[in-house]
């Protein structure tokens, strides 16, 4: 029996980590971006862990949750944990954490806490062709022509109309100038190939609301458009050719 109690949980949370139709407060098709805090524990139930960021860095402390509730949160303030879920799917191993903002307009001494993020971590690192059948929340779009965009480090990926409700979520000053849309975005630690394909390995994926005229008006530097590499477009297209060698031309003295 108590196998049975170990299984019954990772299998509860395999169940609720599949698509699902959005809950009345998520914006957009993944079900998770604005849920609040109770929303999301309701749909998945207790965290496994409870963990704050250190600065801007991805160095993490991670808390049981009893202790996180009982102490810490009023120590570090709430808005600063992320909601950890650990799960296995397909041999890899899988942890979802759940990033919040709180509500401007709440003063309260525990003011409601949003989802603004979804980071989801591999390991091993995974093909980006994998991906969609280990997160069954991204359900990529195929059109070549989507909204795509790369840098040497990841893969930026919008998807369906804007949210102008998606706002309360977004942490960027000019946020009520701009629209706010469904973005996926692919992160390799090793660095991606220029020429980019399917087998591209990456350690961890974002949800979360991104802005496309932020995108092409302030960070053209920065993001490179590309083909939708879900297209079938993307995996015809041709190889580059291989680099010629130069032959070196000798200099001469005058």
């Amino acid at each position: 029996m108590a196998s049975v109690r170990v299984i019954l949980p990772l299998l509860a949370l395999t169940a609720c980590l599949l698509p699902l139709p959005a809950f009345a407060g998520a914006y957009f098709e993944d079900g998770y971006l604005g849920l609040t805090q109770d929303e999301l524990r309701a749909k998945l139930g207790p965290p496994h862990a409870v963990r704050d960021r250190k600065a801007a860095l991805r160095v993490f402390k991670y808390y049981s949750l009893k202790d996180w509730e009982n102490f810490y949160k009023k120590l570090v303030s709430p808005q600063n944990g992320e909601d950890v879920y650990n799960l296995k799917r397909g041999g890899v191993d899988i942890r979802y954490s759940f990033g919040y903002i709180t509500d401007p307009n709440d003063t309260t001494d525990s003011p409601t806490l949003y989802v603004n993020l979804v980071d989801i971590e591999f390991s091993p690192p995974v093909p980006i062709e994998q991906i969609p059948s280990l997160v069954p929340e991204f359900r990529p779009p195929v059109e070549p022509s989507a909204p795509v965009f790369r840098s040497n480090l990841w893969v930026l990926i919008f998807k369906g109309p804007a949210s102008p409700e998606a706002r309360l979520i977004v942490r960027e000053r000019a946020k009520d100038r701009l629209d706010w849309t469904l973005a996926y975005q692919m992160f390799a630690l090793q660095g991606l190939p220029e020429f980019l394909t399917v087998q591209a390995k990456i350690d961890r994926m974002e949800i979360s609301a991104q802005s496309i005229q932020m995108v092409k008006e302030r960070q053209r530097l920065t993001h490179e458009p590309i083909l939708n590499p879900f297209s079938k477009e993307f995996a015809s297209r041709p190889a580059p050719p291989p680099p010629t060698k130069k032959i070196p031309v000798p200099k001469y003295a005058d």
